[in-house]
């Protein structure tokens, strides 16, 4: 199963690929936008964890809107939710807020990709 990860914190990125690896997972990380399109148009991708805020003033939301228009399911992984509460209401995905648990995010990640969507995940 392959997981996109977009994250600008090393250390954070670093923890869920780990987390991805000991669950047997391939995990793709991008630090940047650019990178995740690169990364979604060059490898299968079965589900996304996608940091909001990036660096430079970049968000995820390109991402995230060219994993809906794949149908890949994802999940927000953020701990900026004050400033960018409208933008994760307008994706409609589900938020684990920072500082979370990196196995417990991934948890939710491999279960969004076997279920489909982001809708089933949550039954």
């Amino acid at each position: 199963m392959n997981i996109l990860m977009l994250e600008d914190e090393p250390l954070i990125l670093m923890d869920l690929e780990f987390a991805a690896e000991d669950e047997g997972c391939q995990a793709l990380c991008a630090s940047s936008v650019s990178e995740a399109l690169a990364i979604l148009d060059a490898k299968p991708v079965d589900s996304a964890i996608l940091d909001v805020t990036l660096k430079d003033g970049e968000t995820c939301v390109p991402v995230a809107r060219a994993l809906d228009e794949r149908r890949i399911p994802y999940l927000l992984h953020s701990g900026d939710l004050d400033r960018h509460d409208e933008t994760v209401r307008a994706l409609g995905a589900e938020l684990v807020a920072k500082p979370a648990s990196a196995a417990a995010v991934i948890a939710r990640a491999i279960k969004y990709a076997r279920n489909g969507s982001r809708q089933a995940a949550n039954g």
